[in-house]
């Protein structure tokens, strides 16, 4: 019996990344963390325009000039300052922590898109503006309990999906060369290993678990195919070695990002 809904997405090279929904206690727990937080900020935001306010209404009555408009600009801008932590807390967290804010870091999960790619800034957009729809009469929460794919409306118009940070599987499977591990540091030096996207790398590691099961002809192929597309979305102008084999690219490909990324990204099946 599972506790958690899965859903599997097909990549366009074909290849189907399975996750696991976060699950709405999870998700429940990461937003009461960072509105916690929200709030701390903007509680911080409060005392400072209140500590300012004071310290330029005794200095304009020290001059014997007028403070009311003072206030009116502080307090304008102190709502300015507010919706913009409120909002920009999320959209900030989510298009640069890989989907993640505080509160889904330390519950383990993240948002992706529904392809299975990271979320984009517009999307992450989307997301915290919709927020407080979700948030009235819990919309939103009533929407993860039973939706299938446990969206809120946020997630149905920004086209995310919010999933679990699970550890890689199947990566003991991969069998590497000495000879690739080497390779795998030229690499992190020589190429944008970062280039690779989730699915990118769900591709090489599917490739590399079922190479043996392949025929000849086809393994020779395919890793060819695999070996030449890779090394353009890494940029890679020149091999570190003349003459390599295309397995023994990928192999080292396939160490060089878990090695760079191994701890902060995670592919999924």
């Amino acid at each position: 019996m599972k506790l958690f809904k899965t859903i599997t997405i097909r990549t366009p090279e074909s290849v189907e990344l399975e996750f696991t929904l976060a699950g709405v206690g999870n998700r429940a727990l990461a937003l009461l963390i960072d509105y916690v937080l929200v709030f701390l900020l903007l509680s911080l935001v409060s005392f400072l325009a209140s500590f300012l306010s004071e310290q330029l209404v005794a200095l304009f009555a020290a001059l014997g000039g007028g403070a009311d408009a003072v206030d009116l600009w502080l307090v304008a801008l102190a709502l300015v300052l507010s919706a913009s932590i409120y909002w920009g807390y999320f959209v900030g967290f989510e298009a640069w922590w890989q989907g993640q804010t505080p509160g889904k870091r330390i519950t383990k999960i993240r948002v992706i898109n529904d392809t299975g790619k990271p979320e984009g800034v517009f999307q992450a957009t989307l997301r915290s503006l919709l927020r407080p729809v979700d948030d009235i009469l819990f919309i939103g929460f009533f929407c993860i309990l039973f939706g299938q794919q446990e969206k809120r409306i946020g997630d149905w118009l920004a086209g995310t999906l919010v999933v679990q940070s699970e550890q890689a599987v199947g990566d003991a499977k991969v069998t590497v060369s000495t000879d690739a591990k080497t390779l795998a540091l030229e690499l992190i030096e020589q190429a944008m290993i970062g280039n690779l996207l989730p699915d990118d790398f769900a591709a090489l590691r599917e490739y590399l678990q079922r190479r043996k099961s392949l025929t000849k002809v086809a393994r020779q192929q395919l890793s060819v195919d695999l070996a030449r597309q890779l090394r353009e979305i890494i940029e890679l102008e020149k091999l570190p070695q003349e003459e390599m084999p295309a397995e023994r690219f990928l192999e080292a490909v396939y160490t060089a990002y878990q090695q760079k990324f191994g701890d902060r990204r995670r592919s999924y099946r």
